[in-house]
């Protein structure tokens, strides 16, 4: 049975995605990924497609002479040069915003105006133009960047458009099935490669996921790493400046961590460990910017940018119900008959002239006023607490 601690990443690979689709958050990281990767080999697709249309005008006028290009120029001044020449457009300018709702109105367009150009081929050339249906369904799966189902769609809409065409048209019936049979197992040999081709490059996204869930990760909680954690608190302190918002930090620690091990073993208290850094982040992590990381030993850090004082105590107030819902028993503690935590609170209003080490300071202070005020509770600085804190606890070490 997975642990409750494992990544969406790790579940989704060990799990599977047979529907080539990735559950919520995992799946929109993929598409942006997987956009950005194609859209030099997208820009080729479109331009190797202009390339052949101007190719293929100009072998059918050398074949069959200027009059018999009435109805294929007007398919292909009318709709084939136009929808290749605005991808080529917006594969090289807001690519990201206007290209791929394009591509989607781009593909069936192209698809059923191609079918309408076999349609009308002359006789002499039937069997050759009807093979460019053939092009259009590897162009579709493999050239334009569409998702294996987006692709299918078209050219199944293509395949439904040649049905039509071959019995309301002047095809031959022999042509037709000839012509369908060749479509249609086109259509499964490429649409098997299309699918082998994005299966693989989700797995590779998600294996390239685990791999810097490794580096950034924390094995025991899956929590970040005090090494990530650096990187993302600075971030974050930088993005807030930029924004003008407050960065709320919460320190937390388990309460009696020692005498647990102590008591339950270490086997026991890495099972603690897990179970309260599941709460904790189930309790921190209801939004995409939060961030929850293993500070050291059994002491954990949160941040919450754009939460105000208000908003950290809440989120504190979500921990403790969290951790004291697991009711995980503790009869070494001198604060409950369970597992515990306490936890400090801080907030500030980043300046250029401030440093997230700062508000990691009075987070731990606001740590151990919570603790000397008896754990199991959270405790709240601000900057200008910080001082008077400090003063308070070094005379109660004093006179312990």
């Amino acid at each position: 049975m997975p642990e409750e601690s494992e990544s969406p990443v790790a579940r989704t690979l060990r799990a599977g995605f047979p529907w080539l689709r990735f559950p919520g958050e995992l799946e929109r990281e993929f598409v942006a990924e997987y956009r950005t990767s194609r859209r030099r080999i997208v820009r080729i697709g479109v331009c190797l497609a202009l390339t052949t249309i101007i190719g293929l005008a100009i072998l059918d006028r050398w074949l069959l002479g200027p009059g018999a290009q009435v109805v294929p120029d007007a398919i292909r001044f009318g709709v084939h040069i136009p929808l290749v020449v605005t991808g080529i457009v917006l594969t090289s300018r807001r690519y990201f915003r206007w290209y791929w709702p394009f591509v989607h109105v781009f593909a069936p367009l192209y698809g059923l105006a191609t079918v309408l150009l076999a349609a009308n081929a002359p006789e002499p050339l039937t069997a050759f133009i009807h093979a460019r249906l053939v092009l259009a369904i590897f162009f579709f799966y493999f050239m334009l960047g569409l998702s294996f189902k987006a692709a299918l769609r078209t050219n199944l809409l293509t395949l439904a458009g040649f049905v039509v065409a071959a019995f309301v048209g002047d095809i031959a019936p022999q042509t037709s099935i000839y012509q369908f049979f060749l479509l249609l197992f086109a259509n499964l040999y490429a649409g098997a490669g299309s699918y082998a081709l994005e299966h693989a490059n989700r797995v590779s996204f998600l294996e390239g996921r685990m791999l810097r869930e490794v580096a950034t990760h924390d094995g025991l909680t899956q929590l970040l790493n005090r090494s990530a954690l650096e990187s993302e608190i600075h971030r974050i302190w930088q993005q807030a400046i930029r924004d003008r918002e407050h960065v709320t930090v919460l320190m937390i620690d388990i309460d009696h961590f020692k005498a647990y091990n102590d008591r339950y073993g270490h086997q026991g208290g890495d099972a603690c460990l897990r179970a309260v850094a599941g709460a904790i982040r189930r309790a921190a992590g209801t939004r995409a910017r939060d961030c929850v990381a293993r500070y050291g030993g059994e002491e954990m850090i949160a941040i919450l940018p754009g939460a105000d004082r208000a908003g950290g105590e809440q989120v504190a107030r979500a921990m403790l119900e969290e951790v004291a819902a697991l009711a995980i028993p503790h009869d070494r503690s001198l604060t409950a008959p369970m597992v515990s935590v306490s936890i400090g609170v801080a907030t500030m209003l980043p300046g250029r002239d401030s440093s997230h080490d700062l508000i990691v300071r009075i987070a731990d202070r606001a740590l151990y006023l919570a603790k000397e005020q008896g754990r199991n509770r959270h405790a709240v600085l601000g900057e200008a607490d910080l001082g008077e804190a400090t003063v308070v606890l070094a005379a109660r070490e004093l006179r312990a």
